[in-house]
C-alpha cells in the first residue's frame, strides 16, 4: 500500500489506519533531526542581538553542559527559543510542547515558563511590560530552577566572544532525547534535577566524560 483509499477518516478501514500507523511511527524517528533543522534556520531569524538566534540556542546549551547539567537539562537549553519563527508570542509555550513527551516535568515547566522569568531583565525599559511577571510563579516548585535557568544560561547567553561548542556536539544528545518513549511516567516524573553539578563539570571540562 503506498496511500490510503479514503478521503473522508470515517470511511477508512483498519488495514489502511494499520498502515498509517506504521508509516507515521517511521517518520517519528527523525523527529531529532528535523529539530536540529529547524534550529539552523533561527540563524536567518530576526535578531538585533550581537549573535543570531541560533548562536544564542548553542551558547545556552554549551553553558548547560559545561555546567554538569543532565541531558534533559542540556537539551532543553538547546531548543528553548525553537519557538521564536513560528510562535513569536508564546514560543516558550511552543518550546515546551515539543519537549514535553520526552524530558522531566522539571524541564518542561521551565521552558514553558522562561518568557515570564526573563522579562526580570527587560520589562522596566518597554512600556507595557511587567518585569516582575514571574511573581505570578511565586511558590511554584520550579520557581527557583527557572530563575537559576535564565541567569545562568538564557541571559547569559548573548557573548559573540565566548567560545561555543558547535552544533553537531548535541547531536548525540538531541537523538537520545527524541528516541525515548514518548509520554513515558518514568521519563516525565522523574525527580527534578540540579541545574549545575560540579563534579561532572570537572569531569566534562577535564575531557573525561562526553555525557
Amino acid at each position: 500500500m503506498d496511500k490510503v483509499n479514503f478521503t473522508q477518516m470515517k470511511d477508512g478501514t483498519q488495514a489502511e489506519y494499520e498502515f498509517l500507523n506504521a508509516h507515521e511511527t517511521a517518520y517519528t524517528k527523525g523527529t531529532a533531526d528535523r529539530l536540529l533543522d529547524t534550529l539552523r534556520d533561527l540563524d536567518e531569524s530576526l535578531s538585533g542581538y550581537q549573535i543570531t538566534r541560533l548562536g544564542h540556542s548553542v551558547q545556552s546549551a554549551t553553558r548547560a553542559w559545561r555546567g554538569g547539567a543532565d541531558i534533559d537539562w542540556v537539551v532543553s537549553a538547546l531548543l528553548h527559543d525553537i519557538g521564536d519563527i513560528y510562535a513569536p508570542y508564546n514560543h516558550d509555550e511552543y518550546a515546551a510542547t515539543v519537549l514535553k513527551p520526552f524530558v522531566r516535568e522539571q524541564c518542561r515547566w521551565v521552558v514553558e515558563k522562561h518568557g515570564d522569568f526573563q522579562m526580570l531583565y527587560y520589562g522596566q525599559h518597554l512600556p507595557g511590560f511587567d518585569q516582575n511577571k514571574r511573581e505570578r510563579h511565586r511558590g511554584h516548585k520550579y520557581f527557583d530552577d527557572c530563575a537559576e535557568f535564565c541567569e545562568c544560561w538564557d541571559q547569559a547567553s548573548f557573548d559573540p566572544d565566548y567560545d561555543d561548542l558547535p552544533l553537531e556536539f548535541f547531536r548525540p544528545m538531541v537523538r537520545e532525547v527524541f528516541a525515548r518513549e514518548p509520554y513515558d511516567p518514568a521519563v516525565m516524573e522523574a525527580a527534578a534535577r540540579p541545574l549545575t553539578d560540579k563534579a561532572n563539570a570537572q569531569l566534562r571540562i577535564s575531557g573525561q566524560v562526553f555525557g
